[in-house]
């Protein structure tokens, strides 16, 4: 029997029957960067090289999601807040399935990490710091052609002010290909606190001890 997706793979779950819950949440390895700065390429890079199936969940599919009618400049604001916050949740829910899912983020807003360290499992979230230089991001920008003029610019000193991360890569100087090996290497080997439970602890002292 077909799937309900339509993929042709074989139906696992009775019908009769609820599926059991997961015995854990699924990992979430989360890329922070600014825009143009490779996020896509090496969440793409990580689907190849990753020994467990992984979801990629950029939240550009998200925006894209949204009807193309024309918001005015009053409603904007709150259209993408409520855009980032069902993503949020949508991540979370798929991590919490069991899925394993690659994230590609920019926490230019301080708000957007608060809303993060409150819905995601911090012990399953490798945080990744994606740089790059603004030189290469504003010639990047230029060449790309799909992007405000001067948005990584602006994003720049924003995106990495909370300053901490599990690991972290350079595209100006590495390939979208060598960052996800130098990522998927860590996984085996990442330390405890991660950064994200020792950022709960810090930028969320409202919420439980983080675990």
């Amino acid at each position: 029997m077909s799937g309900a997706g339509g993929d042709g793979t074989a139906e696992a779950v009775d019908r009769g029957t609820a599926p059991a819950a997961p015995a854990a949440g699924g990992r979430i390895i989360f890329l922070n960067g600014t825009s143009s700065s490779g996020k896509s390429s090496i969440a793409k890079a990580l689907l190849q090289i990753l020994d467990e199936p992984s979801f990629h969940m950029p939240v550009d599919a998200f925006h894209a999601m949204r009807s193309r009618r024309e918001v005015s400049s009053e409603e904007l604001p709150d259209v993408l807040r409520r855009t980032w916050m069902g993503y949020h949740r949508a991540v979370a829910g798929m991590a919490a399935a069991g899925n394993d899912i690659v994230v590609d983020h920019v926490l230019s807003e301080e708000w957007r990490l608060l809303d993060c360290l409150g819905l995601f499992r911090p012990a399953d979230v490798v945080l990744v710091g994606v740089r790059c230089s603004l030189e290469e991001l504003e010639r990047r920008e230029q060449a790309r052609g799909d992007r405000p003029a001067g948005l990584a610019a602006r994003q720049f000193r924003r995106v990495h002010a909370h300053g901490l991360y599990d690991v972290e890569c350079d595209t100006s100087t590495a390939g979208a290909l060598d960052c996800a090996r130098q990522i998927s290497a860590f996984l085996s080997q990442r330390p405890f606190p991660t950064a994200f439970q020792q950022l709960r602890t810090k930028l969320r002292p409202d919420l439980p001890a983080a675990g």
